[in-house]
């Protein structure tokens, strides 16, 4: 990972069941993110997995969902 890339994380399946039953969605109205992008190409992500990614910013840290295709 390059220094100035936002941090991408595997979530486990219990913290998506929470998120997903916190907002009240299905994991298919999460945003999408493929599986051959060039942010996470080197990682070990499959199809389904949903991932957070960190960015910073001059407030602190904004997190964003995405789930693989």
């Amino acid at each position: 990972m390059h220094k100035l890339q936002s941090k991408h994380s595997k979530l486990k399946k219990e913290e998506v069941e929470k998120i997903l039953e916190k907002y009240n969605i299905s994991i298919s109205q999460l945003p999408k993110i493929s599986k051959k992008d060039p942010s996470i190409i080197l990682e070990n992500y499959e199809t389904g997995d949903v991932m957070k990614i960190e960015r910073k910013n001059e407030d602190g840290v904004e997190e964003y969902l995405r789930v693989v295709i």
